[in-house]
């Protein structure tokens, strides 16, 4: 039987190409998916689970309101993936706190939270809070804490059941996902549409690409006539043994999953495509952790890990069509957990080009151009 070729291929597996996938599929579009190999740096199967807004976008305005956007979002979006795949995903939006042990940086911070307010206007929701004030609020925070700023819209899910239920998702919609497709090349053809070599020099056909690869986006991009250089960042987590008791808090850096275990994180090093963790930056989380909370100090670490996110040149998404060739897109971004219900509604229909969205042009390649010629 003759199978029709897939309207959109998806290439990358993850957080961010699921959640476009799943986009499509319900405006009725044929989606394939592919996923590349186990080997790959997968950014999807190593991130925090943070539904985050706070600095988000505080010295560019578009991403500090789409941001915004995908937290007011994520309270309608976690039933209905719920709904389609049959998954719990934990969302807990309740507030989460960035706290700080150091005077100056707290200052930097509250300096970066006052611009972000700026471009939010009557959006922006927080507070500043003094180190006093939050130990009579949070009973056992450490004595060194100097203060925080907390956001009631902050929050975070359960990140790898996050990934399973949008993969489940997307095939309950409808949608192929092949594991292990890892794409080598991509041939724009004469008369419209895409070849696509595999590693295994299969020969894949679409009408649309999607170029959602994180960081294997880099050696495709240019077959694309895209020019976006995207780069690893190390990040670092600690996973303690589960807990009993509730943590009285969740944070940018501390938070507690809903099974019980503590993730301790929020560690940013320039190490290559090198994943590996260190022992000195688990000591430091380790130390972090215990001076934010001491109890913390009698609780076991169970293990630990290293994960790379896709940075692009300024930090902040990057979504392009391609000039040179039609019905190419280029999607990356790091935060692909908050921005997910964004990628699953508005930028879908941006690709179809079914509605106007013109704060997207903010966020087209063509800005680092423009920042390179002035």
């Amino acid at each position: 039987m003759h199978q029709r070729t897939p309207e959109i291929t998806i290439i990358g597996g993850g957080i961010v190409g699921l959640s476009v996938a799943l986009g499509l599929l319900q405006a009725g579009r044929i989606v394939q998916v592919l996923d590349g190999a186990d080997g790959d740096a997968r950014a999807s199967q190593g991130n925090f689970g943070l539904i985050w807004g706070q600095g988000k976008g505080w010295n560019f305005a578009p991403y500090a309101n789409w941001t915004m956007d995908a937290l007011g979002a994520w309270p309608a979006f976690a039933p209905l993936l719920q709904e389609l795949s049959g998954i719990n995903l934990a969302l807990d939006q309740s507030g989460g706190y960035e706290f700080f042990t150091d005077a100056e940086e707290m200052a930097d911070f509250t300096a970066e939270m006052t611009q972000q307010a700026s471009h939010l206007g009557n959006r922006a929701s927080y507070e500043m809070l003094s180190g006093d004030d939050l130990r009579s609020q949070l009973p056992g925070l450490g004595p060194e804490v100097v203060g925080a700023s907390f956001s009631p819209r902050d929050g975070h899910v359960n990140p790898l059941r996050f990934l399973r239920a949008l993969r489940i998702a997307v095939q309950n919609a409808g949608g192929r996902v092949r594991m292990g497709a890892t794409v080598t090349t991509i041939s724009p053809q004469p008369r419209g549409g895409f070849a696509l070599t595999l590693a295994s020099a299969e020969v894949l056909h679409s009408d649309q690409v999607v170029l959602c690869a994180g960081l294997g986006s880099a050696s495709l991009a240019g077959d694309l006539g895209f020019t976006t250089q995207v780069k690893p960042q190390l990040g670092e987590l600690l996973i303690t043994e589960k807990l009993g008791d509730r943590l009285p808090f969740m944070s940018s850096t501390i938070r507690q999953v809903d099974e019980g275990g503590v993730q301790i994180g929020g560690t940013k090093a320039d190490a290559g495509l090198d994943d590996r963790e260190s022992l000195r930056v688990m000591s430091d989380l380790a130390r972090h952790a215990v001076t934010v909370l001491p109890a913390l100090a009698d609780v076991r670490v169970v293990r630990a890990w290293g994960a790379l996110r896709v940075m692009s040149p300024d930090g902040y998404p990057v979504y392009a069509k391609s000039a040179a060739h039609p019905g190419a897109f280029l999607v990356t971004c790091h935060s692909g957990v908050t921005l997910a219900p964004l990628h699953a509604s508005v930028l879908a229909n941006w690709i179809l080009n079914t509605s106007p969205t013109p704060d997207l042009e903010a966020f087209d390649e063509c800005r680092f151009a423009l920042s390179h010629a002035a």
